[in-house]
């Protein structure tokens, strides 16, 4: 069985996460007896089961490997950071950090235009585009229209990237999960619900780089 690590604190309800070692947490209230946390956990079984698989997944960018970075395959080479034609130079020391540095500087301005580019064509009002390293979400998108992509959106096929910076621009309109918002979505991207299911194939990237 997995590792488990029960945590009290003062909550009312109780929740499951999978941290980046495959640790299971089982967060519960003060006072909750251990063994309904164990029945929790066992409810959930299929859901942590999935989670640790993902968690143990990571991206292959050791010398020779091929990786696809908004949609142009790129071949992974031992060498100083920079990129020759369909050759990304990277470094073995710290490899992962240099090529999240460059898809960051990548992503800043893809995204940024795709969004602009989808924002116009449907009529969308947002602030800003940012990119972050966050691990939990795709994307965001605050009250105020501000737009935030993790930089692992640019190892998606590009359908699935534009089907997510759909999905944050029509937050600008419905700032929830409602049926109105999922109808949005749809006008735009009719097999959003595809687009979901691919999604979870890739969920193992969240815990890459």
């Amino acid at each position: 069985m997995e590792k488990v690590v029960f945590v009290r604190s003062r909550r009312k309800t109780m929740s499951l996460t999978v941290d980046r070692e495959g640790q299971v947490i089982v967060r519960m209230p003060y006072g909750m007896p251990q063994s309904r946390a164990i029945d929790f956990l066992e409810l959930n079984r299929n859901w942590v089961t999935r989670q640790i698989a993902a968690k143990s997944k990571r991206m292959d960018i050791r010398d020779g490997a091929e990786v696809s970075v908004f949609g142009e395959r790129v071949t992974i080479r031992n060498g100083k950071a920079e990129r020759k034609g369909n050759e990304l130079f990277l470094p073995e020391k710290e490899r992962e950090e240099a090529l999240a540095k460059y898809t960051i500087s990548l992503a800043k301005t893809y995204m940024r235009d795709l969004t602009e580019e989808i924002a116009m064509r449907y009529g969308f009002v947002y602030s800003s585009v940012r990119i972050s390293r966050a691990r939990g979400r795709w994307g965001s998108c605050s009250v105020k229209g501000n737009i935030t992509y993790s930089f692992r959106i640019a190892f998606l096929p590009l359908p699935v990237i534009r089907a997510v910076a759909v999905h944050e621009l029509c937050h600008t309109r419905h700032m929830n999960h409602s049926a109105a918002f999922w109808q949005e979505v749809q006008k735009i991207v009719p097999n959003y619900a595809m687009v979901r299911k691919e999604l979870k194939k890739y969920e193992f990237l969240m815990n890459s780089l």
